[in-house]
């Protein structure tokens, strides 16, 4: 039996992966996180074969935890779910330590085959992300702009760029407006942008928003 815990800030998205999962005899989903701080406290007291984990939550993203747990030299196998396409985020988290990255908008039974192949150890990629990963061995000069920024400024770029305010982004990311403040500076230094209107037309031709 496959042990699972989910941890994602959305009930109606941890129900639908709990139901999903549920359906298949071999797994068993064992508890629920909405952030960190739950996960953390569910960690201490059971460990999962597979910790389902969504990538944007508040406070600490599900890349901040893939390195904490790395850090840590935690045995729980991680599988990512995120509703942010595979060419933004996935080999960020499978760099962090994640053993499969899946898209929320795909077909649950993937999701059902994910867990199955990372609690094997094995790695899950899909054939856009093992593509990218083919790509980025063969051709390791190219870099995109964005590749370069940290994964809290990605986050903020993509915030930004999808109409969010400052405000509004400290408020989901449990951070001042000051610390986002210095995180769109950044952004905008690395990026050698002048402003938000140029940061998102960049994200849009970088297909990392859509338009």
């Amino acid at each position: 039996m496959t042990r699972v815990i989910i941890c994602d800030d959305h009930a109606l998205i941890r129900r639908g992966i709990r139901d999903t999962l549920s359906d298949a005899a071999d797994i068993e989903v064992i508890g629920e996180a909405a952030d960190y701080g739950e996960l953390r406290t569910l960690l201490r007291a059971q460990v999962p074969d597979v910790l389902v984990l969504d990538i944007n939550m508040p406070g600490r993203s599900g890349l901040d935890v893939l390195h904490v747990l790395k850090d840590e030299g935690s045995p729980v196998k991680v599988l990512v779910v995120s509703m942010y396409p595979e060419d933004q985020y996935a080999i960020r988290a499978l760099r962090a330590g994640a053993f499969g990255y899946v898209n929320k908008g795909g077909d649950p039974q993937l999701l059902v085959q994910a867990v199955r192949t990372v609690a094997q150890g094995r790695k899950y990629v899909t054939p856009e992300i093992a593509q990218m990963l083919v790509e980025s061995l063969t051709t390791p000069e190219v870099e995109n702009p964005h590749e370069k920024l940290s994964d809290r400024e990605l986050q903020t770029l993509v915030m930004i760029a999808s109409g969010k305010r400052l405000s509004d982004i400290a408020t989901e990311l449990t951070l001042s407006p000051k610390t986002v403040s210095v995180y769109r500076a950044r952004v905008l230094e690395k990026l050698s942008l002048a402003n938000n209107s140029e940061l998102t037309v960049y994200a849009i031709r970088s297909g990392l928003v859509g338009e």
